[in-house]
């Protein structure tokens, strides 16, 4: 039988991403993953409201930090992690738990074709949730500042270049991310232990060797970030944020995109083989 031609897989993609796309955006199991993305928005704009109201001044030096903190310690370990624990992994684990995943198998369609328009449809979804978090963050931050000084670091300082910078590092915590739960979704009937296991893999990350730190997400996306925190939170000042937001060795910028791409493109391949060979069996979940 000959091969079918990359036309008519990309229509089965295509298809499955609009399937899999409203199932991942709308689906009540999913409801707490826009919580996570929604919590900094309400915090930073909470922030401006009350600075306008009181008049009470600022400092964009200062609120560059605390962004930058909240940024790597919450948005990108927390929010991004576990919301792509919960967009990944049920884009297959769901399925079974819905006791509908025979229905795609038994369809006329390549599972790594499934597998591929399902992965896109839940990096798409991941990309919107938490890009437009990060955006509306990033402006109610400065919310309260006049606009000649919002125009002053936008256009003159590193505001657009901040901003171009955390775009780039959201979309690349979605894509390692995702991909890492994606075949963990796969693989694992029981999405605790690995999610555990990542977490404290990428907590330990700073004091691990350095060969052994790049076989990690977070280190390649804190080597993104465009403002480093470790030296504003020390383990010498009794802050325990300091172990993981140190840094020792960044990785370069071409170092940390290749990096990222490179595990993307392992998970999601590894997931394409596991998947060939994947079995239903409802009666033990």
């Amino acid at each position: 039988m000959s091969e079918r031609p990359w036309g008519f897989w990309w229509t089965q993609v295509r298809a499955t991403m609009r399937l899999e796309l409203k199932r991942t955006l709308f689906s009540r199991r999913g409801i707490w993953v826009y919580f996570l993305a929604v919590m900094p928005v309400v915090i930073f704009a909470g922030n401006s409201l009350y600075r306008m109201k009181t008049g009470k001044p600022g400092d964009i030096g200062e609120d560059t930090h605390t962004f930058a903190a909240i940024f790597q310690l919450f948005y990108l370990r927390l929010a991004i992690f576990f919301g792509c624990v919960g967009i990944f992994m049920n884009l297959f684990r769901g399925e079974v738990l819905d006791k509908s995943l025979h229905y795609y198998f038994l369809a006329p369609v390549r599972r790594t074709v499934l597998l591929a328009g399902k992965f896109v449809s839940g990096l798409v979804a991941a990309i919107l949730i938490f890009e437009t978090s990060m955006v509306l963050q990033f402006f109610s931050l400065y919310w309260y500042f006049d606009s000649g000084t919002r125009q002053e670091y936008f256009f003159h300082g590193h505001g657009l270049a901040h901003l171009a910078a955390y775009i780039g590092v959201t979309l690349l915590a979605c894509l390692g991310y995702g991909s890492v739960f994606l075949a963990a979704g796969v693989m694992f009937r029981n999405p605790l232990l690995p999610t555990a296991a990542v977490l404290i893999w990428e907590a330990i990350n700073p004091i691990l060797p350095s060969v052994l730190q790049h076989i990690s997400v977070i280190f390649y996306l804190k080597s993104l970030c465009p403002v480093m925190i470790a030296g504003d939170i020390s383990l010498d000042k009794g802050n325990p944020l300091g172990f993981i937001a140190m840094n020792p060795s960044p990785a370069s910028a071409v170092t940390a995109v290749l990096g990222l791409l490179a595990l993307a493109i392992v998970a999601v391949a590894f997931s394409g083989r596991l998947l060939r060979h994947m079995e239903i069996d409802y009666g033990s979940d």
